[in-house]
């Protein structure tokens, strides 16, 4: 299991924008499957964005247009920018990476770093 560390959230104004980092530690993205996920504050963990080993992308309905998900292995990173955010984007924002993809849908894992906090307000 490759170790994760969230950054890049922070207090940004409605209609701004944000690019959150998910950086491996002692491994590499390039074999990989990566997720975004995001907990509002009440509210179950959500999937909201998955790019593949094969560099393929998947979005919720809730964030198509705004959310673009992207991965630069050379680096061991994958990147969320996030634009035009709304309030209801506040939420702690989290990543996790599987080889099996259908594992990142459910979302069922031990294993969660800290993530990083985004908060959209005026």
């Amino acid at each position: 299991q490759v170790q994760l560390v969230e950054s890049g959230g922070g207090l940004v104004q409605p209609g701004g924008s944000l690019r959150l980092s998910c950086a491996a530690s002692g491994s590499d993205f390039s074999v990989y499957a990566v997720a975004w996920y995001r907990q509002a504050p009440g509210k179950q963990r959500e999937l909201v964005a998955l790019i593949t080993m094969y560099g393929g992308t998947a979005y919720t309905d809730s964030v198509k247009g705004r959310f673009t998900i992207s991965r630069d292995n050379a680096k061991n990173t994958v990147f969320l920018q996030i634009n035009s955010l709304k309030p209801e984007d506040t939420a702690v924002y989290y990543c996790n990476a599987d080889w099996v993809v259908n594992r990142l849908y459910a979302g069922e894992y031990d294993s969660w770093g800290q993530g990083t906090h985004v908060t959209v307000s005026s």
